[in-house]
């Protein structure tokens, strides 16, 4: 080679042309070029003597150190060995080596092997060796995740500051793979992280996905049948999954976090103490008890804008009832509604988000309305400003806000109180009366207390207790009265221990009162079963009387405010039939199971 001074050895070990002859054919030409071009440059610009290029090639060229030099060549171009996959039958070899050995059931060896075969562990080490060589290192595992190696040939290994091997940044990736054959929804919603990465958020309890088990929230989705989720919104994602059939595989990162606990496992009670959607630690117990609650509103999913996936949502009616089966999203419950056999949950929002919607839209009314009968005038506008700041932070506690209520199933009882709600004027006196006069055995009106002096021929707690006023009044402030009045000068109310002594009779009290006396009666001391009485019903150009007008819009108002209190409601088409249909559901409530609020047991 061009510029090379070959040394001159005097030693008898060694010739230098034989020592070069040695060098080239144990090394990669490329590294001895390497190393002979440094030696030629040392020696033009520091080394005049042959003896010094000399000393440093036998340095370099040495038995040991062309030993190192081969042994380094060696490791950095061996290729990484070919990986042989483990069979994934050893249960199968196991249940063969029994049938094999149970031709010798007398030889010692053979019973000793049966009996270590046949233990519940053995075989259970043996089913996991099989699950783990077929999910980890099949063919069609090794195709999209290859099993990691000990050693990094060809590269550099992935090392942390200390030195050892960083595997936190080693992603895991697998393949879910299923059968999608009806228009059963899959049972999983989606969203984009902070990364824009698609992740499940939350999976439907019953649903496809979670019978399969094939998914875990937290699981990151990087190809749904080949195709990449990049670049897609989830409404796109949703509506590929929506209308896939056959078989879909999934190319999912894990999230390997632990699952929440479902409401099944959870006893809780529903008592929101905000009114903002606040994040919460999940309750952990270890009874299993199942909730339930009865809907206080109507519920109509696909007209919801906040639902993150309207098709997982649940349309529900006021009285529904609803087993919850996750709070996990304090935001989104899953549920499920009781009366149908259909097992997978849906989405139905939560309290407090149902309370937030409820507040923002009466606060944007009170706001609309506020500004529609506001003056342009400086001082008149500043005045408006002023009443709608105080109504905007009032708004909460003005508002009645009912979302749901926990309730649970108990056997056949009898109820102990009837009370009919509805408009003035649609019969509920009439049907009162009627009842209490066919059937005297088992209804019983509490007579009420007046502070009127009584007339010529009236007995004292006969059509009414006759009572001083400041004795009423006192009464009234000890909250000994279910609901009271005045007409024409005088006191008149029904006092609460009037309906207990009938109650204490084994009778059943009737009473129309005003729906507020509700919120006294709903407990588990009067039991009451509510019905509503509706207005008749208005046929256009045959009944368009201006009262019948005026009780159907009461009637109307009624039902909207008050119908989570509603146990049943008849309409008053024909009083006897009304009377009928009424007595029926008395006779059917008190035979069957009933969902009663849970107040009324613990």
């Amino acid at each position: 080679m061009a510029g090379i001074v070959e040394p001159q050895c005097h030693s008898q070990q060694a010739h230098p042309s034989s020592l070069y002859a040695r060098l080239k054919s144990r090394l990669h030409i490329e590294g001895i070029h390497k190393i002979l071009k440094t030696v030629n440059g040392w020696s033009l610009l520091a080394c005049k003597t042959h003896v010094c290029v000399f000393a440093i090639c036998w340095l370099c060229f040495c038995d040991t150190t062309l030993s190192v030099f081969w042994l380094y060549d060696k490791i950095n171009t061996k290729s990484s060995p070919q990986i042989r996959n483990p069979p994934s039958d050893a249960v199968q070899r196991a249940k063969e080596v029994l049938e094999e050995i149970s031709c010798y059931p007398e030889k010692h060896e053979a019973k000793e092997l049966r009996r270590i075969v046949t233990q519940p562990h053995f075989m259970a080490l043996l089913q996991a060796h099989d699950v783990v060589a077929h999910e980890v290192y099949s063919d069609e595992a090794l195709r999209v995740t290859p099993p990691p190696t000990s050693p990094f040939l060809n590269g550099d290994s992935p090392e942390s500051a200390n030195g050892d091997m960083d595997l936190e940044n080693v992603t895991r990736v697998r393949l879910v793979q299923f059968q999608k054959n009806t228009d059963e929804p899959m049972g999983i919603t989606l969203k984009m992280n902070e990364s824009n990465h698609c992740i499940v958020a939350r999976i439907m309890h019953g649903g496809m996905i979670h019978r399969q088990g094939t998914l875990h929230v937290g699981d990151e989705i990087r190809e749904i049948n080949g195709i990449s989720v990049a670049n897609q919104t989830v409404e796109q994602l949703q509506k590929m999954l929506r209308e896939m059939r056959g078989s879909i595989t999934f190319k999912i990162v894990p999230s390997y976090r632990t699952q929440g606990s479902s409401c099944e496992d959870l006893p809780s009670t529903i008592q929101p103490k905000g009114r903002q959607i606040v994040s919460r630690p999940p309750i952990k117990d270890k009874m299993s008890v199942k909730i339930y609650v009865r809907a206080q509103f109507e519920y109509d999913p696909s007209k919801d804008e906040l639902i993150p996936c309207k098709e997982a949502g649940i349309r529900f009616r006021v009285g529904d009832i609803i087993q919850i089966i996750s709070k996990d999203d304090h935001n989104w419950w899953q549920g499920k509604l009781e009366n149908t056999k259909n097992g997978t949950a849906g989405l139905i929002p939560s309290p407090e988000l149902q309370e937030w919607r409820v507040a923002c839209i009466a606060m944007e009314k009170t706001k609309q309305e506020q500004q529609a009968s506001c003056t342009w005038f400086g001082k008149k506008k500043k005045q408006y400003k002023d009443k709608y700041l105080a109504k905007h932070n009032a708004v909460f506690d003005q508002l009645d806000l009912v979302t749901y209520e926990e309730v649970v199933k108990l056997p056949a009882f009898k109820r102990k109180t009837l009370v009919l709600l509805g408009a003035h004027g649609v019969g509920r006196r009439h049907i009162k009366n009627t009842l209490i006069t066919k059937l005297p055995d088992r209804f019983a009106y509490p007579i009420p207390h007046t502070t009127r002096p009584p007339k010529k021929d009236e007995e004292n707690g006969k059509n009414y207790y006759f009572v001083s006023h400041d004795q009423m009044m006192q009464d009234i402030s000890n909250n000994e009265y279910l609901e009271y009045g005045s007409h024409e000068d005088a006191m008149y109310g029904t006092r609460l221990e009037t309906i207990r002594k009938i109650h204490q009779q084994g009778l059943i009290a009737i009473l129309d009162v005003e729906p507020q006396a509700l919120k006294v009666l709903r407990t588990a001391e009067f039991a009451p079963y509510v019905v509503f009485i509706a207005a008749p019903t208005i046929t256009p150009g045959i009944n368009e009387d201006e009262s019948l007008q005026r009780l159907q819009k009461e009637s109307e108002i009624l039902q909207k405010t008050y119908a989570h209190y509603f146990d049943q409601t008849i309409i008053n088409n024909e009083i006897d039939e009304t009377i009928r249909h009424l007595e029926e559901a008395i006779d059917l409530v008190c035979t069957t199971s009933q969902w009663v609020p849970v107040s009324w047991v613990y």
